[in-house]
């Protein structure tokens, strides 16, 4: 079984040490294993927890989200239905989010587009509110 250490791990998954220290401090991290001299060392299933943990997180999940969704892991499949409804919740929040960007890019695409004209517009600031 290949250990590795708090950098090697970190690197690997694509986080930085604070964040996995973090991680493993919060429960977030539970087959995290130390060595004799008390540092944390990452064999392949606390590498795929803090996968996981950054994966939810860029997806949106709280950290008391997280820790909830952690702890139904380890309980196992008797958990599966909980652990969707988290995963949907955050879908739906993920969707609203999408929308609200796209609005704002539309808006701001519109804005854009005023302005690309209103630089051929040499003789007067049309869009500066306070000329409106």
């Amino acid at each position: 079984m290949i250990f590795l250490e708090i950098k090697t791990a970190a690197k690997k998954v694509g986080l930085n040490e604070n964040t996995v220290r973090y991680y493993c401090d919060n429960g977030l991290v539970p087959s995290v294993q130390r060595d004799k001299n008390n540092h944390r060392i990452f064999d392949q299933e606390a590498i795929n927890w803090l996968m996981g943990d950054k994966r939810m997180r860029e997806a949106g999940m709280s950290i008391d989200d997280l820790k909830k969704y952690v702890d139904l892991c380890l309980k196992g499949q008797s958990t599966i239905k909980e652990r969707y409804q988290i995963i949907e919740n955050l879908k739906v929040k993920a969707q609203r989010q999408l929308e609200e960007a796209q609005k704002r890019v539309q808006y701001l695409s519109k804005k854009s587009d005023i302005y690309k004209k209103g630089l051929n517009n040499k003789n007067e600031d049309i869009l500066n509110p306070k000329k409106w």
